[in-house]
């Protein structure tokens, strides 16, 4: 499978569970990641106040995109601000996730706000918004051994807590809101 590039939007980095499966399935060249300054620092702020503000929180988040930049040094990207007055979408705020999937060349957003990224708006730039469980979803069918193989990887990492095969699928099924993640993977229980 060719490599694409995707932009990977606040609301699927918000949540570890779901920014580890990501990053682990790109990780393993199953996709180019792409985000922003102002991406990080939307999920990082959302992330801060939901745990009260704690300086401890701070630096974790902090922490976290520093590793981030560190492992995919091709993925934060810039000069893509003068895009994004001429951009239209429903919510004016998320104009500059669109203005970074063009400017990177993205093929993709993942998203769980498919409703603030319109297909009758990206498609005049080549791009479109996917749910997260539709892009995990694809790329197991396209690379289904690399992709498995990810996820095993990420599962034996797994250590605060240790989280059973059966705990995985249904945290991908319920909390993540990746029903058809969840049952190929269920299917596939004996692969990873």
């Amino acid at each position: 499978m060719p490599i694409f590039t995707s932009v990977l939007d606040a609301s699927v980095l918000y949540s570890s569970a779901l920014r580890d499966l990501l990053l682990s399935l790109a990780a393993n060249r199953l996709f180019d990641p792409v985000w922003s300054e102002q991406i990080h620092d939307e999920w990082m702020r959302n992330i801060v106040r939901a745990h009260g503000g704690a300086t401890s929180i701070q630096k974790h988040v902090a922490r976290t995109r520093q590793r981030m930049d560190v492992f995919f040094p091709g993925a934060l990207v810039h000069g893509f601000e003068g895009l994004i007055s001429n951009l239209a979408l429903p919510d004016p705020t998320d104009r500059h996730v669109l203005a970074a999937a063009i400017h990177a060349g993205a093929a993709v957003i993942v998203t769980y706000n498919l409703r603030h990224f319109p297909s009758s708006e990206l498609v005049k730039f080549g791009v479109e918004a996917w749910h997260p469980d539709d892009f995990v979803e694809s790329l197991l069918y396209a690379e289904f051994d690399a992709a498995l193989e990810a996820i095993r990887e990420l599962r034996a990492r797994l250590q605060r807590p240790v989280k059973s095969q059966a705990d995985y699928i249904d945290m991908l099924a319920n909390k993540l809101q990746m029903p058809r993640t969840a049952q190929i993977l269920r299917g596939n229980a004996s692969r990873f």
